[in-house]
C-alpha cells in the first residue's frame, strides 16, 4: 500500500471539458472545502459567431432547471420553448401530441444552440470561486492506489504529478481511463447516420417539436426562430451518403417528402453535418477510485435527445456524492453510492432509446401495433404521464 499525506491530495480530478464535465465542475466548486481540478485537453476556445445551421441541444425543464441553479445563462427564458411534442410514424395512421399547457408548464423544455450552452458553461467556469483548471494539459497515465490515484499530467513539455482521492472519466466516448480500467461496454451499431441541419419551413412550428418515425430512422424537426427549424434526419448508412451529396434542391424534395406535408414547403438548408449512430452503455460507472460519467459512460441514440440531458443527471449525481463524502469523494462507499444512485436511471433511459429506435424502424408487420402505442400514449394517463416526465427529463 502508498500512501500520500493529506494535504497534498486533490479531492477530485476531472479529465474532460465538455459540457458534463464543466457541469460537473461548476456543481463541484459550490462544494465547501472541495479541492477540484479541471483538466482539459483543448484549449480555451475562440469567441464564434452564430451560425445559421449550428448544432441544437434539446435541454428538458430538469435540465434547464439544473442549469439555472448552477449559474448557466444558456439563454433568454423561452428562446426556443418546446411548448408541445407531436409523435407520429410515416404510413401510420396514430400519432400522439403532448402539450406543455394541458400540464400546467410554459414548456417541456428549451433548444438551445451548441455553441450557446458551451459558452454559457464557460462563461460560468470563470466566475469560478475554488476550482482550479489546466488547458490544454492532457492525462499521460494514472495509477490507482488504496487512499488516492496518482496522475501524470502533460502541459506542454512539462509533466506534472498530481495525486487525488477521486478520478472523473469525463473524456468522452472513446474515453482513455475507461479503457485503461478495463470497464466492459455493450454495443450496438445501428448502421445509421444522423444528417443535422437547419432549415426553413412555410409554416411556424410554434413551439412545436416533431419527432417522425420512418423505416430508416427518426426525422425530428425542433423549433427555433419564426419558421427555422433544426433538423436531425437519421438514414441509413448507405442513404446517408446519397443525402450528403444530394444538391440543396433535391435534399430539400427527399427530406420534405420523408416528413411530409404538414410545415409546407421547406425552403432552404444549410450544411449538413453526418453523425454515425451508435449505442455503447458501460456495464458499470466506477472503478478502484474511479468515476465515469457522461458519453464515457452512455453515448446513446439521438431518439429522444436524452443524451446531454442524461449526462447532466450523471454530473449532478456524482456532485452530491462529493459533498455527502467530502472526507474521501473516492471512497468504495462513495462509488457505490454514485453507482446505485445512476443505475435505473441510465438502465431505464438507454433501453428506452434503444427500443423504441428499433420498434419504430423495424421491418416487421408490426404497423398495427405501432398506431396503437402511438394513440395510447396520448390517452392513457399513466403512459401519458410517464411520457411528460421523461420529456422533462425528470426521473
Amino acid at each position: 500500500m502508498e500512501s500520500v499525506q493529506s494535504e497534498s491530495v486533490l479531492d477530485v480530478v476531472i479529465v474532460g471539458g465538455g459540457l458534463v464535465g464543466m457541469s460537473l465542475a461548476l456543481a463541484l466548486d459550490r462544494v465547501p472545502g472541495l479541492r477540484t481540478l479541471a483538466v482539459e485537453a483543448q484549449p480555451a476556445p475562440s469567441p464564434q459567431a452564430p451560425r445559421w445551421d449550428e448544432r441544437h441541444f434539446a435541454l428538458g425543464r430538469a435540465s434547464t432547471l439544473a442549469l439555472d441553479d448552477l449559474g448557466v445563462a444558456y439563454g433568454a427564458a423561452g428562446q426556443h420553448p418546446i411548448r408541445r411534442i407531436h409523435v407520429s410514424r410515416r404510413g401510420a395512421f396514430g400519432r400522439s401530441v403532448l402539450d406543455a399547457a394541458t400540464h400546467g408548464l410554459p414548456a417541456f423544455g428549451q433548444i438551445v444552440p451548441a455553441r450557446q450552452l458551451a459558452g454559457a458553461l464557460e462563461d460560468a467556469m470563470a466566475r469560478t470561486t475554488r476550482l482550479e483548471r489546466w488547458r490544454p494539459a492532457r492525462l499521460q497515465d494514472f495509477a490507482a492506489h488504496d487512499d488516492h490515484v496518482a496522475l501524470n499530467l502533460r502541459i506542454g513539455d512539462e509533466t506534472r504529478q498530481v495525486q487525488t482521492r477521486l478520478l472523473v472519466a469525463a473524456d468522452g466516448t472513446d474515453s482513455v481511463i475507461r479503457n485503461t480500467v478495463n470497464i466492459p461496454l455493450q454495443r450496438h451499431d445501428y448502421v445509421q447516420t444522423a444528417l443535422v441541419t437547419a432549415i426553413e419551413v412555410e409554416r411556424d412550428l410554434d413551439g412545436c417539436a416533431y419527432e417522425r418515425f420512418t423505416d430508416s430512422g427518426p426525422i425530428a424537426l425542433l423549433p427555433l426562430d419564426r419558421r427555422r427549424v433544426g433538423l436531425v434526419m437519421t438514414l441509413t448508412t448507405e442513404q446517408a451518403a446519397a443525402a450528403q451529396a444530394m444538391s440543396d434542391d433535391d435534399f430539400l424534395a427527399f427530406a420534405e417528402q420523408r416528413f411530409g406535408t404538414r410545415l409546407g414547403r421547406w425552403r432552404r438548408v444549410g450544411q449538413r453535418q453526418p453523425w454515425p449512430l451508435k449505442l455503447q452503455f458501460a456495464e458499470r460507472v466506477i472503478d478502484r477510485r474511479v468515476a465515469v460519467i457522461g458519453n464515457a459512460a452512455q453515448t446513446l441514440h439521438p431518439i429522444g435527445a436524452q443524451g446531454f440531458n442524461l449526462g447532466l443527471r450523471d454530473a449532478l449525481a456524482l456532485a452530491e456524492v462529493a459533498a455527502a463524502h467530502r472526507d474521501d469523494a473516492g471512497s468504495v462507499q462513495a462509488l457505490a453510492d454514485y453507482a446505485e444512485r445512476r443505475r435505473d436511471d441510465r438502465e431505464r433511459t438507454a433501453r428506452f432509446s434503444d427500443a423504441l429506435a428499433r420498434f419504430m424502424a423495424s421491418e416487421l408487420p408490426i404497423g398495427p401495433l405501432r398506431s396503437l402505442a402511438l394513440m395510447s400514449a396520448e390517452h392513457i394517463p399513466l403512459l401519458r404521464d410517464a411520457l411528460v416526465r421523461s420529456a422533462m427529463g425528470f426521473r
